[in-house]
């Protein structure tokens, strides 16, 4: 009994990168095979500070967040730390070179002592698919048999799949995330009606960690405004979407972008498209450089926000606020001009006293 606690099984998991796209195969998975799973703290000031403070000022805003998530873990004490490399998730689609090298980066700028978890996925390659990898992630607990491998494997395909039904009828993706994690299952049934909906295009780790995106699917609802994400559409939908922008699929993370901006792009109910990307992301400026091409042919207005560290709230929400109000006015005159009315029996204004509020607290 005197050494229980030392035979745990205990890996640390960064709130960050992958985590907003894998983490409930990872739960599922590492959950089944008896090993604890530690997550660095949520996202804060401190958190982007701290990463920053360890790499080049040219590195892009979610490997400076990445950083200071592997700190936040070692400073609770976790010896083992999940990062791993996921080089190319199909034959020929690949990430970007921060996240393919993402083990070699952390080596050279943290220098605290821990043990690094650096399983690699390479669908590009021979015997470095997803078996490999997770059998690389749980050797250091000395899991070995590849029967036992595959068994908590489907543990982990049990719990994605659940997240992936629930985030597919429409629950916001935090909900989905809970229940996913406790085994559940909710289909929401009630369907608020909303004046206007957007379409919110970034990789989840730009868009659901709350301090990097400053909450922005929450003002957006505060606004009344109905968010569509990547979440809410099938492979199939964004394997069109990148193609209606007359693209073909390199990068791993371009579902996300591309594909879900060339869907709802097209998609006469949404009323506009706003991107997050990262300052100095080159694959992403590439990405939006299409989308707002293409947007101005669909004649679909459009919102590019670019967010760093040094980012401020009050910018960042003028400008969602300016566009928010400029697709209500665009919405409102639409509807007049069908119904042959009058402007001034139609006013509505979106909802922005919560930035006031805050502002007074």
């Amino acid at each position: 009994m005197a050494n229980s606690k030392n035979e745990e099984k205990v890996i640390g998991i960064p709130r960050a990168m992958s985590f907003y796209n894998n983490y409930p195969f990872y739960y599922g998975f590492f959950t089944d095979l008896g090993i604890k799973i530690v997550l660095s703290d949520v996202s804060t000031k401190q958190t982007m500070s701290e990463g920053a403070g360890l790499v080049v000022t040219e590195t892009c805003l979610p490997i400076k967040v990445y950083i200071g998530h592997i700190l936040n873990l070692i400073n609770k004490g976790v010896d083992k730390i999940f990062v791993p490399s996921l080089q190319s998730i199909d034959n020929k689609i690949y990430n970007c070179s921060k996240i393919r090298g993402l083990p070699d980066l952390v080596r050279n700028v943290v220098k605290a002592d821990f043990t690094m978890i650096e399983a690699t996925l390479d669908k590009s390659e021979k015997k470095q698919g997803l078996y490999e990898f997770l059998a690389e992630a749980v050797k250091p607990f000395g899991i070995t048999d590849m029967n036992v491998i595959k068994r908590a494997s489907k543990a982990g395909w049990r719990c994605y799949n659940n997240f992936y039904v629930m985030t597919k009828s429409g629950i916001p993706y935090s909900k989905a995330l809970s229940y996913a994690l406790q085994g559940k299952v909710v289909i929401s049934n009630t369907s608020k009606e909303y004046p206007i909906s957007v379409a919110l295009v970034g990789h989840g780790y730009n868009i659901y960690d709350e301090r990097v995106c400053m909450k922005i699917l929450d003002k957006l609802e505060k606004m009344d405004v109905k968010v569509c994400t990547s979440l809410q559409l099938s492979a199939e939908q964004l394997d069109e979407g990148i193609a209606s922008l007359g693209n073909e699929k390199y990068w791993a993370n371009e579902d996300e972008m591309t594909g879900c901006a060339g869907h709802y792009l097209k998609d006469n109910k949404v009323d506009g498209v706003i991107t997050i990307t990262a300052f100095g992301c080159g694959p992403d400026s590439l990405m939006v450089e299409r989308i707002t091409r293409r947007a101005k042919q669909f004649n679909k207005p459009l919102l590019n926000l670019t967010i760093d560290e040094q980012t401020g709230e009050a910018g960042f929400v003028t400008r969602l606020e300016a566009f928010v109000d400029m697709l209500f006015r665009k919405k409102r005159a639409s509807i007049v001009n069908k119904l042959n009315i009058s402007s001034g029996e139609m006013e509505y204004s979106p909802n922005t006293e919560f930035i006031e509020t805050k502002s007074a607290n």
